[in-house]
């Protein structure tokens, strides 16, 4: 099975790394000065959790990835996508499976509008994971997993093919019976996990300190009545974690997106938060998100209006 990941940062480059060590024919569809990087310094990956890993000559493409792929790993940015979508139409063929690991859910409406929802897998990845100032991969916990399904539910051939030729990779490969909710899961603790953090400037730690336990929780408590309007409340067990995780004194935890605003990067905000407040039926019912969401628009706008972003 012939993989294409589209991103060699610090999701794709680690989850393409481990698929390459354990002998999958991957190849990375990445920008130019990345595809420079990586010729220059190899793929380098650091994790006390999983093992260190140097990969000298990764397979790379920055123009012309050829294709059809059986299957393509997309790990871009929200912000990225439409431009990702235009770069794959040349790989997507009539039986290749797309499998997005971006957070929230507007993205496969936009996925699906372009390849057909039939191409268009449910999927989450489970990591934490930054670059550093060379370039290379550091792995922060100890997950790194993988998870995709059906959108309509149960499994199937074809995700059960994608997962044989996935498993000897060095990483956690799972195939969810119900990816949709898992996804939505994933959406209601990270877009909590963001709006804190980002609208604080602080770790989870430090906001528990400054504003007490019951703060964080009425983040949590507008995104799982958004989930379950949506047809997928989460269950108490994973209520209970999210609140546990949120709620930890010393925590460093923080959101990527809060490590984004530090380096004064561009921000997932309409795809993370503003969906998530749109799919709730608009702010006045969610003041703390909407308040977190303005608290991000407004650094959007100084960004723009400091470096002349367009």
């Amino acid at each position: 099975m012939r993989l294409l990941i589209f991103g060699a940062g610090a999701t794709g480059g680690y989850f393409g790394g481990r698929m390459i060590q354990g002998g999958v024919d991957a190849t990375f569809f990445v920008r130019p000065a990345r595809a420079e990087k990586l010729k220059q310094t190899g793929l380098v990956i650091k994790s006390a959790f999983a093992g260190d890993l140097s990969i000298p000559a990764p397979v790379v493409t920055e123009a012309n990835p050829g294709g059809p792929y059986d299957a393509v790993l997309l790990s871009c940015k929200a912000y990225d996508l439409e431009a990702a979508l235009s770069a794959l139409t040349p790989v997507v063929g009539p039986e290749t499976l797309i499998i997005p690991i971006l957070n929230g859910m507007r993205h496969l409406d936009a996925i699906s509008s372009r390849f057909g929802a039939h191409r268009t897998l449910g999927g989450i990845c489970l990591i934490s994971a930054s670059l550093n100032g060379d370039g290379h991969i550091v792995h922060h916990n100890d997950k790194h997993a993988v998870v995709f399904g059906e959108r309509a539910g149960g499994s199937s051939p074809r995700v059960e093919a994608l997962a044989k030729a996935l498993q000897p990779s060095k990483m956690d490969i799972r195939i969810s019976i119900d990816i949709m909710q898992e996804m939505w899961d994933k959406w209601v603790f990270l877009a909590s996990l963001a709006a804190v953090t980002c609208l604080m400037r602080a770790a989870v730690g430090d906001v528990v300190t400054a504003a007490g336990p019951e703060f964080p929780m009425r983040f949590v408590a507008e995104c799982e009545a958004v989930a379950g309007v949506n047809g997928h409340p989460p269950n108490e067990q994973q209520i209970a974690w999210i609140g546990n995780t949120l709620t930890q004194a010393g925590s460093p935890i923080m959101a990527s997106m809060m490590r984004d605003i530090e380096r004064g990067g561009p921000v997932e905000a309409d795809h993370v938060i503003g969906d998530m407040i749109q799919r709730g039926g608009g702010g006045r019912k969610m003041p703390m998100m909407q308040m977190a969401y303005q608290h991000l628009k407004a650094y959007q706008a100084r960004r723009k209006r400091e470096e002349g972003i367009a």
